[in-house]
């Protein structure tokens, strides 16, 4: 096989940095295919390709309404909401302070109420609100419970436009609660949409979660989702655990300090229920420097950092075309992505992770790459199986972020595939665990440095003896591993001294491809401040 070029790689990632323009937040359909039909994925067990969301979330144009309800400054929102019936739109003043919490109750019929600013010089639909923006919003806040919260079966309600946040000083546990405890899928909210809103936390006092996405037929898109933070606890912009989808995160800016996106962690409320048929397309997720103890930036206050994206219990889940950035150890060991299986509070056996497609993506300025565990190692679960890593670009791994370990597959996967990924990472390429091995690993057409540990094990070597003990069967070809010694590994892979001055390939990511999957997101203005 022929060895990757230098010049390309290196262009490639300058290229993946810096573009510009902007997009719409729905992208065209991945490389890796139309979503399979309801009964066409694989059998538990089969090691085949993860099978894509069976059905998505439509996000529809907003219709003329049938009647418009507007509250004043000083009018009362909770009667608007409880007079209003599908197709009704109500209205709220830019620059005034509503006070919750607000309930959305079950209604007759599936016409939806739009609840928006009354601004009409908003960013259009497809188009990311900024904290620039708030000033066209009105703004909706509570000193306990919740802004907004569901009641169990409400349906058909989009917020539009709309600044959400703590009352002054106050840390809530979620802002928005679109279900919670319902213990039948026929209880839980659904059809449900934030689009547009800039929701955040307190600056000074955080807060735990913005959205709690435990429904059916729920988005959030182009939204902005920050400050959302704790010193002892998990905190995340969004998180859903008790909700089985399909759930569509398309096109915002999210920052939490603990995940900034987590599906799982704590155990369903009903049985056997799997998040699933979730789509995480063209979002920014990251964490502000000012959070991190040894920057210049840094405010004061040691907030409880873990990691950019996490799922503990989920099923057929596109994450496609997002940026992850700035990661690092504080009380985690600084893995950015994971893919964790966990049975969290030990009443989910069920709990799987597993048809997951991870394409598209650009992950850079973090301590580690991802993370895959086969089996929780506190409670019984299901066997993770069928994560394709395809596509993607990690930068700046490891360094003066920390150890730089790329991936890490621990205690027994089946069915992992990490194919065409260029990456420029500082630690070893990849850790197999000390326990059980994995099945059906494929590693191939991968631009990779090897450094000093490259593919090991606990109590193995680098290459073929790491391969032989936690990865039985697997197949690694077509690799550009820069500075690893040949012998060590299969053949059919390429093993130049260094990445520089090496011929053209179509091995590692396609760059091209990548940069029309991120076009307009790198580049675009962050407000939050680094």
């Amino acid at each position: 096989m022929g060895s990757v070029r230098r010049g390309a790689v290196v262009a490639g990632v300058v290229l993946v940095l810096a573009c510009t323009g902007f997009a719409p937040s729905d992208p065209a359909p991945p490389a890796a295919g139309a979503p399979a039909a309801p009964g066409d994925g694989p059998a538990p067990g089969d090691a085949g390709p993860p099978e894509l969301p069976r059905t998505r979330v439509d996000v529809p144009d907003l219709a003329i309404p049938r009647r418009t309800i507007h509250v004043p400054a000083g009018g009362r929102l909770q009667d608007a909401l409880d007079e209003a019936t599908g197709g009704n739109l109500i209205t709220l003043e830019p620059g005034v302070t509503y006070r919750g919490p607000f309930r959305l109750r079950r209604k007759d019929g599936d016409g939806w109420i739009v609840i928006a600013s009354a601004a009409r010089d908003l960013p259009p639909p497809g188009r990311r609100v900024a904290p620039s923006d708030a000033s066209r919003m009105p703004k909706l806040v509570a000193s306990s419970g919740s802004v907004f919260r569901t009641e169990p079966g409400a349906h058909h309600y989009r917020l539009v436009g709309l600044e959400i946040a703590p009352a002054d000083g106050v840390a809530l546990i979620a802002l928005v609660q679109f279900g919670d405890d319902e213990r039948a899928v026929e209880a839980l909210p659904h059809h449900l949409i934030v689009d547009r809103c800039y929701i955040h936390g307190d600056a000074t006092t955080g807060g735990r979660r913005g959205i709690a996405l435990n429904a059916r037929h729920a988005a959030v898109v182009d939204s902005h989702l920050s400050d959302f933070k704790e010193r002892f606890a998990d905190a995340q912009a969004i998180a859903g655990w008790n909700g089985p989808g399909p759930l569509r995160i398309a096109g915002n800016y999210l920052e939490a300090s603990g995940e900034n996106v987590m599906f799982g962690g704590a155990d369903p409320h009903i049985p056997g229920l799997v998040p699933s048929d979730i789509e995480i397309v063209r979002n920014h997720l990251a964490k502000p420097l000012r959070w991190k103890q040894d920057a210049p930036s840094f405010e004061g206050v040691a907030w409880s950092v873990k990691n950019l994206f996490e799922l503990k219990n989920a099923r057929r889940v596109l994450i496609d075309g997002n940026l992850f950035e700035y990661n690092w150890p504080h009380a985690q060991n600084g893995f950015a992505i994971l893919f964790t299986v966990r049975n969290q509070d030990g009443g989910a056996p069920w709990s799987v992770v597993e048809d997951v497609t991870f394409t598209n993506n650009l992950v850079r300025h973090v301590a580690a790459g991802i993370n895959v565990l086969g089996r929780d190692d506190n409670h019984p679960s299901r066997q993770t199986q069928r994560i394709a890593i395809r596509n993607n670009v990690f930068v700046d791994v490891g360094g003066r972020w920390g150890h730089g370990r790329l991936f890490q597959l621990l205690d027994g996967t089946s069915g992992v595939s990490i194919d065409r990924n260029t990456a420029f990472q500082t630690g070893g390429i990849l850790f197999g665990g000390d326990h059980a091995p994995h099945t059906h690993f494929v590693f191939e057409h991968n631009v990779v440095p090897h450094n000093e540990h490259g593919i090991t094990g606990s109590g193995t070597g680098p290459g073929n003896p790491t391969l032989e003990r936690y990865f039985p069967g697997a197949i690694v070809r077509g690799n550009v591993i820069a500075g690893a010694p040949a012998g060590a590994y299969p053949p059919g892979n390429v093993y130049p001294a260094s990445l520089d001055g090496v011929g053209p390939s179509a091995t590692g990511a396609d760059i091209a491809a990548l940069k029309r999957a991120l076009d307009g997101l790198v580049s675009r203005t962050w407000e939050a401040g680094r």
